[in-house]
C-alpha cells in the first residue's frame, strides 16, 4: 500500500515501511470509518423519519387550521367575486391554498431535500439545480393534476354521495395510462436516458432474458448522478414501454457481477407482475379509501356549518379524510411491497445463482445509499417499503445456491 502523500522529509519508502509495521492501523481505521457510516445511516434515517411525521403532522393541522379558523371560507368568498363560474373558482381556490401551502412548507422540504442530502454527501446538485428539479415537478404535475381536479368536481357535482365511484374508476384509467406513458414522456423530462453500451454487462443481462424467455423494450442507464451519489435502478412500465433503467452510480460503482444480481432482482418483479399486482392493490386500496372519505366527509360537513358536498371551502376537509386514510393504509401497502422484495431477492439468486455476490450488491447499495441496514421493527413496519438490508441479506444467505 503507497500513502497519500511522502513523508515530510521526502523519504516515500519510509513512509511505506512504517505502514508494513502497521497493518492493524489501517485494519483499524476501516473500521472506524465503517462504524462512522453506520452512525451517520443511523441518524441520517431518523431524521428523515422525523422530518416526515413532522410534515405530516403539519398538514393536518394547517388543514384544520384552514377548514375551522374559517379561512377556507375566506379564500371562497374572494375567489366568488372573481368570477362566477364554479370550476374556475375552484381552480383559484386550489391555487391560492396551494401556494400558501408551498410557502408554509418550503423550510421544511428545504431542510429535508437539500440541506440533509448536502449534511451527509449524498448530493450533487446545486441549490439551483434543486430548485430547477423541484420547478419541473411543478411543472408536470399542474398539468396533470388540473383536469383530475376538475373530473372530480364534476363527479363531486353530479353524482352526489356516490362520487366516489367514478372518480375511483378515473384513477384507475389513470394510473394505467400513466404506467404506460411515465418511462417514455415523463421520466425523460428529469433524467437522460441511454441505451446500455454492447459489452459484457450488457450481453450478462441479455443472457439472462434468454434464459427467461423475456423481451423487454430496452435497458437503459440513466443519469442518476446529476443529482445524487445515491445508485438505484428500477424496472417500469407496462405493454410496449416496459424497460428496466439502471442508475448510472450503479454501472460505475458496481462490478459487472453485482449489477448482473441486481438486473436480475429487477427482472423477477417483472416476471412475477408486481407492478400490476400492485397497480391492483391500489386500486382496491383506492375504491375502499374513496368509499370511506366519502362516508366521513358528509358525515362530517356539519361539524363545521358547511351545507353542501360541493362546497369548495369545504374540499379541504375531504383532502384531511383522505389524508388520514393513506396514513392508515400505507403500512399495508408496504407490507406488501416488502413480500414482493423478498419474493425478487430468492429469484436474482435462483436465477443467476450468486448469492455472495448479491449480498456484496446489498451491502454497497446500503453503504452508497446511507441506508440504516437494521432499522427498529416498527419503523421498517410503518414506514419502509423494502424490508431492512440486514433482513434481506439473512434470507440470501438461508438459501441454498
Amino acid at each position: 500500500m503507497e500513502p497519500a502523500v511522502a513523508a515530510p522529509d521526502g523519504s516515500k519508502n519510509q513512509a511505506q515501511f512504517s505502514v508494513q509495521l502497521s497493518p492493524s492501523a489501517n485494519h483499524s481505521n476501516q473500521t472506524s470509518d465503517e462504524s462512522r457510516r453506520q452512525n451517520d445511516a443511523k441518524e441520517y434515517s431518523r431524521l428523515k423519519i422525523i422530518l416526515a411525521i413532522f410534515g405530516t403532522a403539519l398538514f393536518y393541522l394547517l388543514t384544520i387550521a384552514i377548514v375551522a379558523g374559517g379561512l377556507s371560507r375566506s379564500v371562497e368568498d374572494f375567489v366568488g367575486q372573481l368570477t362566477s363560474n364554479a370550476y374556475i373558482a375552484l381552480l383559484l381556490f386550489a391555487s391560492i391554498l396551494g401556494l400558501a401551502n408551498l410557502i408554509v412548507t418550503f423550510p421544511l422540504s428545504f431542510y429535508s431535500g437539500y440541506y440533509l442530502e448536502h449534511k451527509y454527501q449524498l448530493s450533487n446538485q446545486s441549490f439551483m439545480r434543486w430548485m430547477w428539479e423541484g420547478l419541473k415537478g411543478m411543472m408536470v404535475s399542474i398539468p396533470i393534476g388540473i383536469p383530475i381536479l376538475l373530473a372530480f368536481y364534476f363527479c363531486l357535482k353530479t353524482f352526489g354521495s356516490m362520487w366516489w365511484l367514478p372518480v375511483g374508476t378515473v384513477m384507475f384509467a389513470l394510473s394505467v395510462v400513466l404506467a404506460r406513458l411515465a418511462p417514455v414522456l415523463i421520466f425523460p423530462l428529469f433524467y437522460k436516458f441511454m441505451p446500455l453500451e454492447d459489452g459484457p454487462m450488457k450481453t450478462r443481462i441479455l443472457s439472462i432474458c434468454g434464459k427467461v424467455g423475456v423481451a423487454v423494450e430496452g435497458i437503459f442507464t440513466f443519469d442518476l448522478s446529476k443529482n445524487t451519489k445515491k445508485a438505484n435502478a428500477a424496472f417500469t412500465g407496462i405493454g410496449k414501454s416496459k424497460r428496466i433503467i439502471l442508475g448510472d452510480t450503479l454501472v460505475q460503482n458496481f462490478t459487472e457481477e453485482e449489477v448482473e444480481t441486481v438486473f436480475a432482482h429487477e427482472l423477477g418483479h417483472y416476471k412475477m407482475k408486481h407492478i400490476w399486482l400492485m397497480m391492483g392493490f391500489g386500486t382496491l386500496s383506492s375504491f375502499l379509501g374513496l368509499f370511506l372519505t366519502a362516508w366521513l366527509y358528509e358525515l362530517s360537513l356539519p361539524w363545521f356549518g358547511f351545507v353542501r358536498l360541493d362546497q369548495i371551502a369545504a374540499l379541504p376537509l375531504l383532502t384531511l379524510w383522505l389524508g388520514i386514510y393513506s396514513l392508515i393504509a400505507t403500512p399495508l401497502g408496504n407490507h406488501c411491497s416488502r413480500r414482493h422484495e423478498y419474493a425478487a431477492d430468492r429469484y436474482a439468486v435462483e436465477i443467476t445463482r450468486k448469492g455472495e455476490t448479491f449480498v456484496n450488491a446489498l451491502t454497497k447499495l446500503a453503504r452508497i445509499n446511507l441506508a440504516d441496514t437494521a432499522p427498529h421493527a416498527l419503523i421498517e413496519f410503518l414506514f419502509h417499503s423494502h424490508p431492512s438490508i440486514e433482513k434481506r441479506i439473512q434470507a440470501v444467505r438461508e438459501m441454498r445456491t
